[in-house]
């Protein structure tokens, strides 16, 4: 809105425009000045809600919960909201030991108690006629103790000394000892704990010297940087196949290394005063139904980021999908892709401005509402993409072109300011029509970059607990490991046994990587493990 003529009246004036307003005897000039004051008003109250939109987004930024669903919206649940909840979670909630039935402890130690006294096939005891046998499920229960997360062993070595010749004798090193102070389980517990969780290594080391075992922080450094060097085979791979990827997420969160932030350089090496951001970059690579997180910590953007690792992608092969939000920093330069906009950052900018214009707001809100859950019903369905595509084409096809047809018109009917709030969350839709609709012409579009901003939550939440990496070698061995345990946890893969798998097996790791991912390892392992 344009700012208004100013006008300048003092108290008199004011008091007898006043009288003469009262009096209904208004002159010719004061019509000129009433309208002033009008547009003057209508300014005014224009920029107090424009700032007051920016200070609530702000403050839900800080404090605000975390969901933006419609029943925490509207303070109501959405009808059949409960019955879908109840369908898609009947028959899987366990039974017995409270929330967790006994299939949930994978990582247990399972002790088989038998009768001492009765065996399969013996008679009753009780009836003396019958005979037992095993018709029932055994019985369970649940014991949990507790330990430091990295426990120690003291040896203490018998030595005998001569009393002519003064010789020492010491007893041999046993077995179960090993060769190494830190055996493979120490380097994956760090990591895990570290990048897959957040304790920074001065928690750990405090943690770990009330419980009577020391772990200096340097020591865990230590530990796991040589863990992320001999299985950096494993990364390498990892992003060369999600170069491959049909469908690629990616998005920045900001980050800080210590090392970087007194020199600004430029990607390419050269000295830029103009570069001085710091991101960690999150992309998600979608290769059939394998999903391949992979994180980048520099002052690199997303789209510059996501063009390195499409460098490695087959020449022969077709664009990839590329989902992410609007901003023109998350593209790559110089490869093609096909682009899809997140329907959650074009709806967010009408979540933000609800409490003032509710009636519009409501109205997007209500229609992206309906066509996500289409798109989980698909999902429930397990339909094919060819199959959800048809899907949405006809039951969120016509919802679409109908939320079209209301944003163009509030524009051509001008129902809308185009500078306020609500006009640049209607322009934002419009202008990114085609890429936020892409789920409507093309299999495999998603609808929104939810993927990749719950992945980017393990790099946010280790800033919140670290609040930065000190180097970039520091950097990469965190991207490393905060990539190899974000693709366990979407594989169902233990994080942890996984890096011990790996180091266990490094030789074969470093000659045939590929045949150690977190979807195939246990194929790898040879014995009866495998």
């Amino acid at each position: 809105m344009k700012d208004a003529d100013s006008i300048e009246l003092g108290s008199e004036e004011v008091q007898a425009l006043l009288s003469r307003l009262s009096e209904k005897s208004l002159q010719e000039s004061d019509y000129d000045t009433l309208k002033s004051m009008l547009e003057n008003l209508l300014f005014l109250r224009h920029a107090y809600q424009e700032k007051s939109i920016t200070v609530g987004r702000l403050l839900r930024l800080l404090f605000a919960a975390s969901t933006e669903s419609w029943s925490h919206l509207f303070g109501q649940e959405k009808p059949g909201d409960r019955v879908r909840t109840k369908e898609r979670r009947k028959g899987t909630k366990p039974t017995g030991h409270g929330r967790n039935g006994k299939g949930a402890y994978p990582g247990a130690r399972k002790v088989v108690t038998t009768l001492s006294n009765l065996r399969a096939g013996d008679h009753c005891p009780e009836c003396l006629k019958g005979k037992v046998y095993k018709s029932v499920d055994p019985g369970v229960l649940l014991r949990f103790t507790a330990s430091v997360p990295v426990q120690a062993t003291v040896y203490e070595q018998e030595k005998l000394r001569c009393n002519l010749c003064n010789e020492i004798f010491t007893a041999p090193t046993p077995q179960e000892a090993g060769p190494d102070k830190y055996d493979e389980t120490v380097g994956a517990m760090i990591a895990v704990l570290k990048y897959g969780y957040g304790f920074p290594f001065y928690r750990i080391a405090k943690l770990q010297e009330s419980m009577g075992i020391p772990l200096p922080a340097s020591s865990q450094w230590e530990i796991v940087s040589g863990t992320g060097q001999r299985i950096s085979p494993v990364h390498e791979e990892l992003i060369r196949q999600a170069a491959q990827g049909k469908l690629i997420h990616n998005d920045d969160t900001t980050m800080k290394v210590l090392a970087l932030m007194n020199r600004e350089d430029s990607p390419d090496g050269e000295t830029s005063p103009e570069r001085s951001g710091l991101f960690t970059t999150g992309i998600l690579s979608v290769t059939d139904s394998r999903k391949i997180a992979l994180y980048f910590t520099g002052r690199k953007h997303a789209g510059e980021n996501l063009e390195e690792l499409l460098k490695q992608r087959q020449p022969d092969a077709e664009p990839p999908i590329q989902m992410c939000d609007a901003l023109s920093r998350n593209l790559p330069a110089s490869f093609q892709t096909i682009l899809a906009n997140c329907l959650s950052h074009g709806r967010r900018n009408f979540v933000d401005i609800l409490s003032y214009w509710p009636q519009e707001c409501r109205y997007v809100i209500d229609t992206l509402a309906k066509v996500y859950a289409f798109d989980q019903e698909a999902a429930d369905n397990g339909l094919s993409p060819a199959q959800r595509l048809c899907f949405h084409q006809e039951q969120s096809g016509p919802l679409m072109e109908d939320l079209k047809t209301w944003l163009d018109e509030q524009f051509e009917q001008r129902k809308v300011e185009p500078n306020s709030s609500l006009g640049k969350a209607i322009a934002y839709m419009l202008n990114h029509w085609k890429p936020l609709s892409l789920f409507l012409t093309i299999e495999g579009a998603p609808l929104h970059n939810n993927l990749c901003e719950q992945m980017l939550k393990r790099a946010i939440l280790h800033r919140k607990n670290a609040l930065f990496f000190k180097t970039e070698r520091g950097a990469q061995i965190g991207d490393l490991f905060m990539s190899l345990i974000q693709t366990c946890n979407l594989s169902g893969t233990n994080p942890f046994e996984y890096l011990v798998a790996l180091q266990l097996h490094l030789d074969a790791v470093t000659r045939a990587p590929h045949l150690w991912m977190p979807w195939n390892y246990r194929e790898s392992i040879p014995g009866p493990a495998g």
